[in-house]
């Protein structure tokens, strides 16, 4: 097998990961992945500063500190930290190098940039075969752009089997892997629901390996020594992270989560096996960014009586102050009735403003919230200053054939070697058809005895961003409790739970292997994550929210 960690989540995240890897215990690759929908949107606008920049500084930074010791070791290193500008870090890369005196042979893959002319970025999703190829050529270091996030795990394992086009169970097998690493210690218990059941109680997880087979069954792991925990829920809450159907669609094939099966292996291994994979589709995701204009926040603090209308008063002031358009007020009742202090007894309106003109939505608008402290409700106050409107981005996702796309690995050498596209490919419409989330489901009435509790004392969730939606997966347990979840929670009773969602299209998927449904909730972080004004705005608590809900428990479900 090859053993692949992987040593970052998420542009930001544990700075020291890549030292703790290399240092942990064997590895073959270790992968870091930094890129988001948001973070493209980050790069863009340092690349609009320097046309040098674009791609992750931190990496550089994280580098220098192991680049010997994983050369000395013989750990290559895989990531997506290139951002825009992969040909731009691999030539820092080759700098650092040569200052260091470190004789490393630096790969990159490019290709994935669309030209748009109207559009602040516009980036292809790639697939793994570039990554293998730059491997093949002897890098010790491969950088790509906008890569899908498993392809970092998938090119390594495809340059160690020689695993071909046509090898589509091997491919969909290591793009499972490639999810499950993906974001770090997501998979050894961070963000788990029963993060009181760890053994360190979930204060520092290990980063995660996973161990992949010739055969694309995968055994997950992590170093020996390290905090959280690998079981089977842990791999499943990550499996469920930001997924839509079982059809997932890949550039390089369509992996089939409705044929993922989770094994213990020995205490902290869980094997993942029996993935099938069918054809890619003709197509490729293409993330794009936009400025969408100018944002800026205030918030009211409400304290006592007459909430509802003390809201209202401000409202009328605001609007009559700076007008109507673009204006979205949200009031969180946090108040306590009968409360001893002032931060228990009061309820909090945000005030956000979007708008295309910068001078409207900045000091216009804040002074204005500002102006209203001696003379608005009884007990103004507000926990913003006046400042000025940011820029924010808006997400939306495209598609371009694979053949117009301009694959190319180039190798330490300097040779440019193109990626030919896959040649048999199937409709990605035929593919989330087939996995459409029509399978009829039982009656939703509960025979024999119930007790009122929360749901998530049976119930794990994991909840996510893409794009403007979100989506929501909750598994159950034991296999009682699926049973009860599956006949349960429909998409209508998610909107009684969950009244935000009641007016938005909810799609609703079983994967009975994970003993687990999940939920696209879309458009519920309307134009995407850097527009939303939502409290939760990537909607990462969703799930949490839904557990904490009081419902009837099945007697016979135990926590």
């Amino acid at each position: 097998m090859i053993r692949i960690g992987n040593a970052s989540g998420f542009y930001g995240d544990r700075f020291t990961a890549w030292r703790e890897m290399l240092d942990g215990g064997d590895l073959d690759v270790l992968t870091g992945d930094y890129l988001a929908e948001l973070t493209m949107l980050i790069l863009a606008r340092d690349r609009l500063r320097d046309p040098d920049l674009g791609y992750a500084k931190t990496f550089l930074r994280q580098l220098e500190t192991c680049l010997g010791t994983a050369l000395e070791r013989g750990v290559r290193i895989v990531t997506n930290a290139g951002g825009l500008n992969p040909a731009g870090l691999a030539a820092a890369i080759t700098a650092l190098a040569a200052r260091l005196g470190l004789p490393a042979r630096i790969g990159y893959v490019e290709g994935d940039t669309i030209q748009r002319p109207d559009a602040l970025s516009a980036n292809a999703y790639l697939g793994a075969f570039g990554i293998a190829a730059c491997l093949d050529g002897g890098a010790d270091v491969v950088v790509t752009g906008r890569v899908t996030d498993a392809s970092l795990v998938v090119g390594p394992a495809i340059a160690r089997y020689g695993w071909g086009r046509d090898d589509l169970d091997e491919l969909a097998g290591a793009t499972v892997a490639g999810h499950l690493v993906e974001c770090g210690a997501q998979v050894t218990g961070g963000n788990f629901s029963f993060f009181t059941e760890l053994p360190d109680g979930g204060h520092r997880p290990g980063f995660p390996i996973a161990e992949v087979h010739a055969d694309g069954s995968t055994v997950l792991t992590k170093h020996a020594g390290t905090g959280g925990a690998v079981t089977v829920e842990t791999v499943t809450a990550q499996l469920l992270y930001e997924i839509g159907g079982p059809a997932y669609l890949g550039p390089d094939v369509v992996t089939r989560l409705d044929t993922v099966t989770l094994r213990p292996d020995g205490p902290d291994r869980v094997r993942v096996s029996g993935v099938r994979g069918t054809p890619p589709p003709a197509t490729l995701k293409v993330g794009v960014n936009n400025l969408g204009g100018f944002r800026n926040s205030m918030t009211f603090v409400l304290c006592g009586l007459d909430i509802e209308a003390k809201a209202a008063l401000v409202r009328g002031q605001v609007e009559e102050a700076v007008g109507k358009g673009g204006l979205e007020f949200t009031l969180a009742r946090t108040d306590h009735a009968d409360a001893a202090d002032t931060e228990a007894a009061s309820a909090l309106l945000h005030v956000h403003l979007r708008d295309g003109d910068r001078a409207r939505a900045g000091r216009a608008f804040s002074a204005a919230a500002v102006e209203l402290a001696l003379a608005s409700y009884p007990g103004c106050t507000l926990t913003t200053l006046p400042g000025d409107a940011t820029p924010y981005g808006v997400f939306t996702a495209d598609a371009v054939p694979q053949t117009a796309v301009a694959h190319v690995a180039v190798l330490p050498s300097g040779e440019r070697v193109p990626i030919a596209p896959p040649i048999r490919t199937a409709s990605a419409a035929a593919a989330v058809a087939a996995s459409d989330g029509t399978v009829p489901y039982g009656a939703a009435a509960v025979d024999g005895p119930t007790r009122r509790g929360a749901l998530g004392e049976v119930v794990g969730a994991r909840s996510g961003d893409k794009g403007g939606d979100a989506n929501l997966g909750v598994w159950a347990r034991t296999d009682a409790g699926y049973a009860w979840l599956r006949s349960w929670l429909t998409v209508e009773r998610l909107a009684t739970l969950l009244p935000e969602t009641a007016p938005l299209s909810v799609r609703r998927y079983e994967l009975p292997n994970l003993r687990a449904l999940n939920f696209v909730i879309e458009g519920l972080l309307g134009a995407g994550v850097a527009a939303s004004t939502r409290f939760d705005p990537q909607a990462k608590a969703l799930g949490e929210l839904l557990r904490a809900r009081i419902v009837d428990l099945p007697a016979e479900v135990a926590p």
